[in-house]
């Protein structure tokens, strides 16, 4: 079996849904695939859209409540969509019985801001076989790939089948908390880049958070920028010459990567590391959590 890693296209999907949701003489399936759809001002949205119409065999995975901690007390960190810990995300990783050699593909209906965000926390879990469907599901429906409204049954609750536990691994991917972020701040071996369109990193609006402007000495590039007219993610030559423009010498080793709350900087991340820049790492509270925090800095 081939496995992807970071993207997957409709046509190298469709090669593998044979394979999806299927299993046998309980070993666990193949391929998971998985409907992220979000909207942070309705958040049932994404569900009830999910319900309507999905790609055949998705599981649907809701940002609010399947990948956010809503106990502050055993959230890895602040913010509006704070990480839950690896173990408790394990837990829930269990209930679909993906294992080392599952491939897994996540999307959403949302020009990919929210389905990577998932695909990030495999990573951080030691999953490496997962992949971002690249066109999200748009290019889906455009090369007619099946679609159903049927909710799959999660594997953990067939009868008389136990889940098979999410073996943690090593992390592929890092974190960076808010007080590392706040320790290099000005420092040669951080280089900050906020997903945030340019209103909000400006400081001329702020729809979510209580203030407004960004971390001091960010570069601003919003997620969306890493697309071409198709929705599809840029060349990788595109990509490259993008950043290393935005980087303006500094070394793409040194990134760091933050938006509102963790999530829509995940484009970019993938976006360096498909450009051949390396894997960045994450700062997940981002500036929903900086600027909940007292005594931080604000620029504007």
């Amino acid at each position: 079996m081939t496995y992807f890693d970071d993207l997957i296209s409709a046509e190298e999907l469709l090669t593998l849904m044979p394979s999806a949701g299927e299993t046998s003489k309980g070993k666990p399936p193949s391929v998971v695939i998985f409907d992220v759809s979000y909207d942070l001002n309705d958040a049932n949205w994404g569900r009830t859209a999910y319900e309507q119409l999905h790609m055949a065999h998705a599981h649907f995975a809701d940002l609010g409540l399947d990948l956010s901690e809503s106990n502050p007390q055993m959230a890895i960190n602040g913010g509006r969509h704070p990480l839950p810990s690896r173990e408790n995300f394990a837990q829930w990783l269990g209930r679909f019985h993906i294992h080392s050699t599952t491939q897994v593909v996540v999307y959403d209906r949302n020009q990919n801001n929210f389905c990577g965000r998932l695909w990030w926390m495999l990573k951080w879990c030691g999953h490496a076989h997962v992949a971002v469907l690249d066109g999200a599901l748009k290019s889906w429906l455009e090369r007619q790939g099946p679609t159903d409204c049927f909710i799959p049954q999660k594997v953990s609750a067939q009868p008389n089948r136990e889940p098979l536990a999410f073996q943690l691994s090593p992390p592929l991917l890092q974190l960076k908390t808010i007080d590392e972020v706040f320790k290099d701040l000005g420092g040669p071996h951080q280089t900050l880049i906020d997903a945030r369109g340019a209103p909000r990193f400006l400081g001329l609006q702020e729809p979510l958070d209580p203030v407004a402007g960004h971390i001091p000495d960010a570069l601003n590039r919003p997620f969306m920028e890493n697309f071409n007219e198709q929705g599809l993610f840029k060349s990788k030559s595109q990509l490259r010459e993008e950043f290393l423009r935005l980087l303006s010498g500094h070394e793409p080793s040194s990134v760091v990567h933050q938006c509102g709350s963790g999530v829509s900087a995940v484009p970019n991340l993938l976006a360096m590391h498909l450009a051949g820049l390396g894997d960045s790492v994450l700062y997940a509270g981002s500036w929903s959590e900086w600027s909940r925090t007292p005594g931080m800095p604000v620029s504007k």
